[in-house]
């Protein structure tokens, strides 16, 4: 299989240009990538239509990947409980070769054609769930043998890779392709393989939660208020939505620990603060 992600870059003899010359060569292929990814929406529309009813009902997510892939799921997959208050768990990331590969390489983990179900199996996962394998290359035995696993199983299954007859599409029930052409470095997909897939798992995650109700107008009112910075922001969306100054706002979150749980207590005692128990 040809593999559009190891073609040769388009630049030669990178070591020779100035430091300029570099920087705007990988600003002008990273313009290419949303270009890319918006020719998958209809894909990602298909993914996130299914994904959210599952998660409706009590089903998980899960991402499943190697290398940079199995990084930018855990990424996502961690962000989710203190952007939207989501319970740990719902969304899980599962990198090839465990927490250790995070931060730095496991040998020979990626090639692997039984672990990603072991790791899946460890959470119990059964057919209420869903699973996404990253997978740049669309060839890591992990991910594409991790999807099987799945599908045999009758756990549904989708997909992010750039390139086009991978593999792991075969095995994705809902697949997402987005074709973002040779590196400026050749073959070193972190960069537009890796930022596509970052923006698509954006699009997911974020498209979901607000699906589940975790937004109301364009707020996170279920944030965890973990920090002076987010207490802040919590405070300025209470006002925003109640008219109170910022001091009885930021006093209002505090007590109900959610802007969610703050708002609909001012509205719902009368707005009549001493009666906020």
């Amino acid at each position: 299989m040809e593999k559009i992600t190891e073609s040769p870059s388009r630049y030669r003899h990178l070591e020779q240009m100035s430091v300029r010359d570099l920087l705007t060569g990988i600003n002008a292929e990273d313009q290419t990538v949303p270009l890319a990814v918006a020719q998958a929406m209809p894909q990602i529309e298909a993914l996130v239509e299914a994904l959210a009813p599952r998660m409706q009902e009590g089903g998980r997510l899960f991402y499943i990947g190697a290398g940079t892939s199995g990084r930018l799921g855990v990424v996502d997959a961690s962000e989710i409980p203190p952007t939207y208050g989501a319970p740990p768990g719902w969304v899980v990331g599962i990198i090839a070769g465990g927490d250790t590969a995070i931060r730095k390489a496991v040998e020979g983990a990626e090639d692997s054609t039984t672990q990603a179900w072991d790791d899946l199996a460890a959470h119990q996962i059964d057919r209420q769930d869903f699973v996404i394998g990253i997978a740049a290359s669309g060839t890591t035995p992990y991910v594409v043998h991790g999807l099987r696993a799945c599908r045999q199983r009758g756990i549904a299954t989708g997909c992010i890779t750039c390139n086009p007859g991978a593999p792991v599409l075969a095995e994705a029930d809902y697949p997402v392709l987005a074709v973002v052409g040779p590196e400026f470095v050749t073959g070193s997909t972190r960069m537009k393989a890796g930022t596509a897939q970052k923006l698509i798992l954006n699009m997911i995650s974020t498209a979901v939660m607000i699906r589940l109700g975790r937004v109301q107008d364009n707020r996170m009112v279920d944030m965890q208020l973990s920090n002076q910075k987010l207490v802040d922001r919590g405070a300025r969306m209470v006002m925003q939505s109640t008219g109170l100054d910022y001091e009885a706002a930021r006093e209002l979150l505090l007590k109900h620990g959610s802007v969610r749980e703050a708002t609909d207590k001012y509205f719902s005692s009368g707005q009549d603060i001493s009666k906020m128990d």
